[in-house]
């Protein structure tokens, strides 16, 4: 067993593991301590189904190894230990607990195993009606066991499949059969509802989700949908199945269109769907907590992409989900499909991780912390320096209060900057232990400016309400700077250094300063002097009047930097 701590993050990055937000059922933890992500290596090659048993606080997996041999049906505490393993005749698959968690149904070969989930003695099995190696669905609804089965022992993804009902130790044939192989999902309080779901393979082009309602003494389908629109786009390419705690909603992990959300009366699109997956991630898993509130999507996502979104159940809650990038090579790297299950009281989410190849499988138990705390910016955001200016450094000032205990990790705030020329994010920034935060920036652009600074929340707090502030960015100031001599000749040559030095941006080059004598003859304009690329230039001149002679010289300014001007006086006295 190997105790993880990485690899999750909201939308700033954490690097400890947890399911944290609001109303999540801590365990024993004190409210600030994060929680765990405990990663158990399995010993199959293969996956086939998960079961939770929140009762005697197991879980049990079975693989897909499809083999006439004996195999085992693996046992795990929810600590993630393993605790012992059923033994099958040949190749366990599908799995179903009973509504009271005292019997657990695993289909093989021969037909359908029930064992005693208290002692894990084998209480019975129904034998099937043929002995096929393709694996079987199992469910357990209104009181009675229920498989599906591929009369085939290969392709088993495109032959007919029957669903069957298990009665004592026989079967009967309910009359439901399709191409491919059907899968069956129960519910967790609609234990009369049967969903089945038929896999898309080459010889199924639009497949279909339909539901019965097995309650009653004859099993009655209810609605039907298949996705694909009239030309032929759009199909589903079934991977798992969830049902709400309430019965309402029927979530469907699509690899084509992601997560899907039904109405369960008709099969209808919710109306409001859960938002999209991150780019890259392929729908592979769903499952409800148990107490409704939360809902787990896994996906099959290469590198940091999210494979795991944890979330309110609610749709309309657009409170910003958990994401667990699983990308170990010792850990696993995507979910695999139907590898998801909570305890019932949603205190643990089981996850089933694979690598790349399929071929090495891993459990983790993921156990939340206590509920998120709440949080909000205080006061209005300021800038340092008081004026804005275009090229020069800014700091963007405000207060980040957080109610609860103290993160474990450092909180960190990041700005979006809008202009004329768009939105640009800002490196994010820590926020200091009295709350306070400077997020830096340099304005690239002369005008109005829009700072929004968010804090997307963390493992012990809620996302804040963004805070905004307008800035209006000034132009560069400019500064020039004269050296002149003190007296001078009149008719003999005169020179005056400069300087022109600009904040912000370089200043362009091949730019020139304007230059103006005022003699007691007047006022005249002299030819304009050039800047070197180090800001230098040399004024030239004869002067034509004894006297106070001033010099001013001055730069227009650019997009970028705002003019300046600089005067130097000479006393200038006649020749001879």
């Amino acid at each position: 067993m190997k105790q993880s701590r990485h690899r999750i993050r909201t939308a700033a990055t954490l690097t400890a593991l947890t399911l944290g937000t609001a109303g999540l059922t801590a365990l024993a933890a004190p409210a600030a301590q994060a929680a765990e992500d405990r990663v158990a290596k399995l010993p199959v090659s293969s996956y086939s189904a998960m079961v939770v048993d929140s009762v005697h606080e197991r879980v049990y997996l079975t693989d897909d190894t499809r083999s006439r041999n004996a195999g085992q049906v693996q046992v795990y505490d929810f600590a993630g230990e393993k605790v012992g393993t059923l033994a099958t005749d040949t190749s366990p698959s599908g799995m179903a607990l009973s509504t009271d968690s005292a019997t657990l149904y695993v289909s093989q070969s021969t037909g359908i195993l029930s064992f005693d989930t208290q002692t894990r003695a084998r209480t019975g099995q129904a034998y099937a009606n043929y002995h096929v190696e393709c694996p079987r669905d199992v469910a357990f609804a209104g009181g009675r066991q229920w498989y599906t089965e591929a009369a085939a022992t290969s392709d088993c993804d495109n032959r007919n499949s029957r669903l069957w009902m298990a009665e004592g130790s026989g079967v009967v044939n309910t009359g439901w059969n399709d191409l491919g192989r059907l899968r069956l999902w129960s519910g967790p309080q609609e234990p009369g509802r049967l969903v089945m779901g038929q896999p898309r393979t080459t010889g199924v082009t639009n497949p279909f989700l339909t539901t019965f309602d097995a309650s009653g003494s004859t099993l009655v389908r209810g609605p039907e949908r298949r996705f694909a629109d009239s030309g032929g786009k759009g199909a589903l390419d079934l991977k798992d199945v969830a049902q709400s705690a309430d019965g309402q909603r029927i979530a469907v992990a699509d690899a084509a269109a992601g997560t899907r959300l039904l109405d369960a009366a008709d099969l209808s699109d919710a109306p409001v769907p859960y938002q999209p997956l991150p780019q890259g991630a392929t729908a592979s898993a769903v499952a409800f907590g148990g107490d409704g509130k939360y809902i787990a999507r896994g996906a099959s996502a290469a590198g940091s992409t999210a494979d795991l979104l944890v979330q309110p159940a609610d749709p309309a809650d657009r409170t910003t989900p958990l994401e667990f990038a699983f990308d170990g090579a010792l850990e696993g790297d995507r979910i695999a499909p139907r590898g998801l299950g909570w305890s019932q009281d949603g205190a643990r989410l089981f996850a089933v991780t694979t690598n790349v190849y399929g071929n090495e499988y891993w459990l983790h138990v993921i156990q939340p912390p206590a509920a998120q705390h709440d949080s909000r910016f205080t006061g209005a955001l300021s800038t340092a320096p008081g004026q804005a200016v275009v090229g020069e450094p800014l700091g963007i000032r405000g207060r980040l209060e957080l109610d609860g205990p103290a993160s474990t990790e450092p909180v960190k705030v990041s700005a979006v900057r809008r202009d004329a020329n768009g939105d640009r994010r800002l490196a994010a920034v820590e926020v200091d232990a009295d709350g306070s935060f400077t997020v830096l920036d340099v304005p690239s652009l002369v005008g109005d400016a829009t700072y929004t600074v968010s804090f997307t929340g963390d493992l012990t707090h809620r996302p804040a309400q963004d805070i905004t502030l307008a800035v209006a960015v000034a132009k560069a100031p400019t500064t020039l700077a004269l050296t002149a001599p003190a007296e001078g000749v009149k008719g003999e040559a005169l020179e005056i250094a400069g300087k022109l030095t600009g904040q912000g941006r370089a200043l362009p080059a091949g730019i020139t300063v304007s230059v103006e004598r005022t003699d007691k003859k007047g006022t005249g304009i002299l030819t304009s002097a050039a800047v070197a690329a180090d800001g230098t230039f040399r004024i030239n001149d004869l002067p034509r009047a004894n006297g106070q002679v001033t010099y001013t010289v001055g730069y227009a300014g650019d997009a970028l930097h705002s003019g300046s001007t600089a005067s130097a006086t000479v006393r200038v006295r006649k020749a001879g």
